[in-house]
């Protein structure tokens, strides 16, 4: 018989992954608490919610959401990382505080819609450029051909300026 406590848990749970744009579940295991608290303030300031999650209750969170295959992945003792802004910036905020802490948290996997993600697509994901970089790289490429185009096409006017020119300067010199 489930306590309202537990069942009051699982429904946060559930809200919190229904909530978030991608999950990244590590194993903490190593970590001191004045790390695991250093971890949860910089995740924070990113915009991340991190949570160690009791593996039960997480997987009836998910079952009941229709998410069999994610409830699968909550082996061992496993903490989440939930991020509700833009997908790539939850990714980098873990990797970042893992190469710069030179920590012990380890990336098991995790999920994105109805993705389900290893460590290497995580470290991926972290490695993607930011959302206004990515823009500026269209741009630029929709942009060069047009410069081209436009070089090309101002060339042969640039050429008789030129002999223009020289003619004056050779009439000037007289």
């Amino acid at each position: 018989m489930p306590t309202e406590k537990k069942v009051n848990l699982v429904e946060s749970l559930q809200d919190a992954f229904t909530r978030c744009s991608i999950g990244i579940l590590t194993d903490y295991r190593g970590l001191t608490t004045t790390e695991l608290s250093a971890l949860r303030r910089k995740l924070s300031e990113a915009g991340v919610e991190y949570r160690v999650v009791k593996n039960s209750l997480a997987q009836i969170a998910f079952r009941q959401a229709g998410r069999e295959d994610i409830a699968d992945l909550f082996t061992g003792p496993v903490a989440v990382a939930l991020g509700s802004g833009e997908v790539p910036d939850t990714a980098k905020a873990v990797t970042e505080y893992i190469t710069a802490n030179k920590s012990t948290l380890a990336i098991k996997n995790g999920f994105f819609g109805d993705t389900i993600l290893s460590s290497k697509d995580v470290e991926s994901l972290a490695r993607l450029p930011t959302k206004e970089v990515l823009i500026a790289q269209v741009i630029g490429g929709i942009q060069s051909p047009i410069t081209g185009l436009v070089n090309v096409l101002a060339g042969p006017i640039r050429n008789v300026m030129g002999a223009l020119q020289a003619r004056i300067t050779q009439l000037e010199g007289q």
